[in-house]
């Protein structure tokens, strides 16, 4: 349904950067830069178009989607709906790894979407230049400094394992490895870029208020095994790759393309949806629930 939403208003997306195809089947940590609450659905719009990808995610998501039309589906799903703010963190961050052992492992689920911002662009730009201010980091004005904790509980708890790490990556020259348990095999990381950085919103997607446009997803894919573990040095890889992602939406937003200056435009390829398979499952949605509402109905009449 949220992906009709999208297809039918006419947003289109594009995807740009590494070839994906090769790491749908593996466990895959999908990291992504967060501007407004169109990014989910933008992000379930283009990952309903492959193949087993939906069925097989686990959405790690800020505590206000679960409010949202699709949060009760979300909680069905099993999805991880993260508490924000300093005093609820670690507790957050414990809850995360109980879920990921009790829930992502036994259900076989493969690809784990993470927003390592904890929050949009708009509420904590100023709060991160402050902090990058503070801390002799870089200023940032398309993304904001990321926050490592979750990233550093995922692989602790499911991580490539240490002792492994040299051999995966000398052998890591394709999709299928061998492992011993069950661990995250590839890095994910898409940039998010709107047209004009005006982000599209939750509400513009529902109502189809603002004209069709295109928002392009640039991907760029690291085996697990080549980030580090140790906490600084998984801090200072992150921050190297939201600096990456400055860069890239810097470029994006001034020519119209992620890589040179001047270079025309990347036209990448254009998500396509099936309306068929969305007519099929709203009529199935439509007569399941007049069914449903017949039965109660008849039992209701019972007690009346």
């Amino acid at each position: 349904m949220v992906s009709m939403w999208t297809w039918s208003a006419g947003y289109d997306i594009i995807e740009e950067g590494d070839d994906i195809q090769q790491i749908i089947s593996e466990r895959t940590l999908v990291l992504a830069n967060h501007q407004s609450t169109g990014d989910v659905p933008l992000l379930m719009t283009t990952f309903n178009a492959k193949p087993n990808v939906l069925p097989n995610l686990m959405w790690i998501m800020d505590r206000i989607f679960k409010f949202t039309n699709f949060g009760v589906v979300s909680v069905l799903h099993q999805d991880f709906f993260i508490v924000s703010g300093r005093k609820k963190r670690e507790e957050s961050l414990r809850q995360l790894e109980k879920h990921i052992k009790e829930k992502y492992i036994p259900l076989n689920r493969k690809w784990m979407v993470l927003f390592p911002e904890g929050g949009f662009l708009c509420k904590r730009r100023e709060t991160s230049q402050k902090y990058a201010k503070k801390n002799n980091l870089p200023i940032l004005e398309n993304v904001t400094l990321p926050r490592v904790g979750a990233l550093q509980t995922i692989f602790d708890t499911i991580g490539p394992s240490q002792e492994n790490s040299t051999s995966e990556q000398e052998s890591n020259n394709g999709p299928n490895m061998a492992v011993a348990k069950p661990q995250i095999n590839w890095i994910l990381d898409i940039t998010i870029a709107y047209p004009e950085g005006k982000p599209l919103d939750l509400p513009t997607i529902i109502t189809g208020s603002r004209p069709p446009c295109e928002t392009v997803l640039f991907y760029r894919i690291y085996p697990s095994s080549a980030v580090p573990r140790e906490p600084e040095l998984l801090s200072k890889w992150l921050y190297d790759r939201w600096a990456e992602k400055e860069a890239l939406l810097e470029n994006f937003y001034k020519h119209g393309t992620f890589l040179g200056t001047q270079a025309p435009a990347n036209e990448g390829s254009k998500v396509q949806q099936d309306p068929l398979r969305f007519l099929v499952l709203h009529l199935f949605f439509i007569t399941s629930s007049y069914i449903h509402y017949n039965m109660f109905a008849y039992v209701l009449s019972c007690f009346w």
